[in-house]
């Protein structure tokens, strides 16, 4: 669970859209992003977090949906079961192995 803002979130609405109406006029978007956290006084990691939320919803940022997301952890969780399934083959081909090599002759 994340930590809880120290910032409003009027606060943090007000922070990203002066940095949308500021982006044009800064050379870059992370100088814009720079220039609004020391004017509210917050870290720019934190402001630049909160634009790309903020373009996530809006749109204009791709973002996974819930459907990939749970394709995602499904296909994660088989890969973790076929990973255990493998290691077990693994340690009983070397068992019958070792075995064999033991085993007298007839």
């Amino acid at each position: 669970m994340p930590r809880p803002s120290r910032c409003s979130p009027e606060v943090r609405e007000r922070a990203v859209r002066m940095v949308v109406e500021q982006a044009p006029a800064h050379d870059s978007p992370w100088a814009a992003i720079r220039s609004v956290a020391e004017q509210i006084g917050c870290h720019s990691e934190t402001l630049r977090n909160w634009v790309r939320d903020h373009e996530r919803t809006v749109g204009r940022r791709p973002s996974p949906t819930a459907a990939d997301l749970s394709r995602l952890k499904g296909l994660e969780r088989e890969h973790r079961e076929l990973r255990r399934a493998n290691e077990s083959l693994h340690k009983a081909s070397a068992y019958f192995a070792q075995a064999e090599l033991y085993r007298r002759p007839s």
